[in-house]
């Protein structure tokens, strides 16, 4: 029997085993094994560094549309705390009333196939995961209207090219409805954070619902990725830049924002920093974002 000999003329037979096993490994028990290993990694991505998000309703148009998937950052907040403008997903509270109707109960495989995509980040359940864009932040002071029917926080009011359409000014307001453009200063309380969609006139958001606690944030939405035609990336608009921070005589808050770090959108590194925060623990049931 011939055997193995290296470069240095020692021979090696079990170099030879391991090579004659690899060759002699069939197809039908090398395609289980590798589907574990993908159905593994994509478990591990879409708990902790990256996942995709279905959007059913309308109150982010035109920013995103029904039908549009989006890629969620969730290490990014392990990292910093969110920053006004970025679009983020979010678990919404007792306060906050599902926009779209709870899907009926399925079978028995209706459940396993969701579970299963629930694993890995495809499915479309619960109706309790939100999108929004952040407006303001711990200690913000945030309220509309202004001379020409902006928004303002601190005082800066916002330019908002991306807002589909606004909400009438002539509607008085209505703490549980928010069909008014007009609401009351709101100072953000520590910890929160005050989101609103993109189309105002169908959005139900904070103005009527409440802030939203920051570790309720399951992550940063920063890339549409599907339909193709759409793709594109989710960047801070630019009016955001001109707010500063909340004035001196607001509640005490958390620690200063730090800057955005470079590279925001690949985060993929830090998976040591994101198992060692409680928060990357947390188990987010959900695919679908409203």
């Amino acid at each position: 029997m011939a055997q193995t000999v290296d470069e240095d003329g020692t021979v090696d037979p079990w170099r030879r085993r391991v090579r004659r096993t690899r060759r002699q490994m069939p197809l039908w028990q090398e395609l289980p094994l590798l589907l574990v290993v993908a159905f593994c990694l994509a478990v591990l991505i879409r708990t902790f560094l990256l996942q995709a998000f279905f959007i059913p309703s309308g109150s982010m148009e035109d920013t995103l549309l029904v039908g549009d998937r989006v890629l969620v950052n969730k290490v990014v907040y392990d990292v910093r705390d969110p920053l006004r403008g970025e679009v983020v997903v979010f678990r919404g509270t007792d306060r906050w009333a599902p926009q779209v109707d709870a899907e009926p109960e399925p079978g028995f495989v209706g459940k396993l196939g969701r579970t299963v995509g629930d694993l890995v980040g495809v499915s479309r359940p619960g109706e309790k995961d939100f999108i929004k864009r952040v407006i303001g932040l711990p200690g913000d002071r945030v309220k509309c209207c202004d001379a020409q029917g902006r928004v303002t926080v601190n005082g800066t009011p916002l330019d908002e090219p991306y807002v589909l359409e606004d909400s009438p000014l002539d509607i008085p307001p209505d703490p549980r409805e928010c069909r008014s453009r007009r609401f009351d200063e709101v100072v953000v309380p520590p910890g929160q954070i005050f989101v609103m969609g993109d189309h105002r006139l169908v959005s139900q958001d904070a103005r009527c619902q409440g802030p939203v606690p920051i570790d309720n944030v399951v992550g940063r939405a920063f890339m549409v990725v599907w339909p193709s035609s759409r793709w594109a990336t989710l960047p801070v608009p630019e009016t955001f830049a001109a707010v500063s921070g909340p004035p001196a005589a607001s509640p005490p808050g958390p620690a200063p924002v730090r800057p955005v770090p470079q590279g925001d959108v690949v985060l993929l590194l830090p998976l040591t920093a994101a198992l060692a925060r409680s928060r990357a623990f947390r188990t987010v049931t959900s695919g679908r974002a409203t």
